[in-house]
């Protein structure tokens, strides 16, 4: 991207964080300084915590969206902007995040190059999700990380009949299910045993979260397919969330199909780590 493409910028903030909310106000005085135009110009709190609510429909124009938080922070960010695939740089505040990989110290360095055009694009995959109960459709979201139908803390073990592309594969007797992208696999699906999956491959990820069947393990997709999940009659106190952030009670018979989105979600890469670098770190390999 050249430096006459950016003409419109967004700022995502960690809501109730002073730290990012100063930071925020910095960065707004410095695009306009540049001739940058602001999707919403973050001049007191209450506009920054208003836009998780209100700023959708104006982050379509943004060439360049910056968020200033963590990963949580992050994964707002993926469902704010909807289907603008907008160049996205995140800044994290503390330690570092598996999507928000540049410290904040980082923030104008790492500007300057976005508007030389010095850097590199990472797309990650996004899902698409939809919750039907018969022919009524009960909800729907995008995610970057995964969509996870989860029992109650006090209910039995639940059955999820699991198709793929109309086939068949499993009816899963487990605590629950992850659907997960690679992006994900460092999330939920890590800590249920699955597997981490390099986050720009052309993969999904389906973990069974302790299994009746110790037999039933993670399998990996391809993230072409159509999946379809159907809670079995007879499991009750059952909710699917998306991305951890969005949640639905679920009935029994209900379904959940899943595909992969048309819109990716476009990070800027950091030139000083890579995604091991990260892993090592969040992980602990080798301490």
């Amino acid at each position: 991207m050249e430096d006459h493409k950016i003409k419109c910028a967004g700022i995502v903030v960690k809501p109730n964080n002073r730290e990012a909310l100063a930071s925020a106000l910095e960065l707004a005085e410095w695009f306009e300084s540049r001739g940058i135009r602001m999707v919403a110009k973050p001049r007191q709190e209450a506009e920054i915590v208003k836009l998780g609510d209100e700023v959708t429909e104006r982050f379509k124009e943004a060439d360049l969206i910056v968020v200033l938080g963590g990963d949580g922070t992050m994964i707002s960010a993926a469902r704010l902007i909807g289907t603008n695939e907008a160049a996205v740089l995140g800044i994290n505040y503390g330690g570092l995040g598996y999507l928000t990989e540049q410290r904040i110290e980082e923030l104008f360095p790492a500007l300057e190059a976005v508007l030389r055009g010095d850097y590199k694009i990472e797309s990650r995959v996004m899902l698409e999700s939809e919750l039907r109960r018969g022919e009524q459709l009960i909800g729907a979201g995008r995610v970057i990380n995964d969509v996870v139908i989860n029992k109650a803390a006090l209910a039995r073990i639940i059955e999820i009949e699991v198709e793929l592309n109309g086939m068949h594969v499993n009816c899963f007797r487990a605590d629950g299910l992850i659907v997960s992208t690679p992006t994900g696999s460092t999330a939920y699906n890590l800590s249920a045993g699955g597997p981490i999956v390099y986050p720009t491959m052309n993969a999904l990820i389906i973990t069974p979260i302790c299994p009746f069947t110790l037999t039933n393990r993670p399998i990996v997709m391809p993230d072409d397919a159509d999946i379809e999940l159907i809670l079995t009659e007879g499991s009750d106190d059952v909710v699917l969330t998306l991305d951890g952030q969005i949640g639905f009670e679920m009935k029994p018979l209900d379904r959940v199909k899943i595909r992969k989105s048309e819109t990716s979600f476009n990070m800027i890469q950091s030139p000083n780590r890579n995604y091991f670098d990260v892993l090592r770190n969040k992980l602990k390999w080798g301490r």
